[in-house]
């Protein structure tokens, strides 16, 4: 089913000022979206077009809430119970449903067992001691770049000696040097935003994927902290998102990632258009 698209922002406000904005302040997100098809930026992050969430998205977002429960439990040196944590679980996801509807095509009940299955796995297998509290849980943090833009970004934990923990669902298993590659830009920004905060230079990172086979797994990506390659590489990254905003340059990357992209409908159509223009 295809939902219509609507503007989030008010329609006297003109786009120029929504640039403006963009380069004022660059997340990894935002980075990643724009450096993979620069036309899905435009309509997630210029325009704005409100797009109803996905069903894995909205599992993965609960799956991370309920371990955002166990994290600051811990931090606060009360570990949480198992079935509190459930119950914790099952409210968020009704609650969160409210304002944040999901098509779920009568697989809701499926889904939210998978969601809690894989909570479950990873409470038996997590690496994490359960008497150890972290540094951090879910940290809002903002660094300012060489370039005059803010970086921002939430952190999701930091364990003992400055070891950044990075909470993946997916449904299936990484290989670690493609993971670590892939995800590459937002290690190295929670590095940056780190050594903001703290003033010293991560540890390590390390990515949790937590994985929905049919039997949940966890598997552990590790490397060491950020180095000078992947920071520079990072402010190249952040250069190309600024020049291609004052551009204005929204080329689409058409690929295997299309099948999965929102926003599928709203660059065919406009393919259409350009077709018909070229064949007129």
């Amino acid at each position: 089913m295809t939902a219509a698209c609507a503007p989030s922002r008010p329609l006297t406000e003109r786009p120029q000022d929504r640039l403006e904005e963009l380069k004022k302040t660059v997340s990894a997100s935002r980075l990643n979206c724009f450096h993979s098809c620069r036309l899905k930026f435009y309509f997630r992050y210029v325009l704005e077009l409100m797009k109803p969430t996905t069903a894995a998205l909205f599992t993965g977002k609960a799956v991370h809430m309920a371990l955002q429960h166990w994290s600051k439990a811990r931090w606060r040196g009360a570990p949480i119970d198992p079935s509190l944590l459930k119950s914790l679980f099952m409210e968020n996801w009704k609650e969160s449903q409210l304002s944040d509807p999901v098509d779920w095509q009568e697989e809701e009940d499926n889904e939210r067992n998978k969601a809690w299955g894989l909570v479950e796995m990873y409470l038996r297998e997590t690496p994490i001691p359960p008497d150890e509290k972290p540094e951090g849980v879910e940290v809002i943090v903002e660094a300012d770049l060489p370039m005059g833009t803010k970086l921002v970004g939430v952190i999701d934990l930091v364990r003992p000696g400055g070891r950044v923990v990075d909470f993946k669902t997916t449904s299936s298993t990484p290989q670690a040097d493609l993971a670590l590659h892939r995800n590459q830009t937002q290690l190295t920004a929670y590095g940056i935003l780190h050594r903001e905060a703290t003033g010293k230079s991560v540890e390590g990172f390390e990515l949790h994927h937590l994985i929905k086979t049919k039997a949940p797994k966890l598997v552990v990506v590790s490397t060491e902290g950020m180095n000078e390659a992947w920071e520079e590489r990072f402010l190249g990254l952040v250069d190309s998102y600024k020049d291609g905003i004052d551009l204005e340059d929204w080329v689409p990357s058409p690929g295997l990632q299309c099948a999965s992209c929102e926003f599928f409908h709203e660059c065919a159509r406009g393919r259409q258009q350009h077709d018909k223009r070229a064949t007129a």
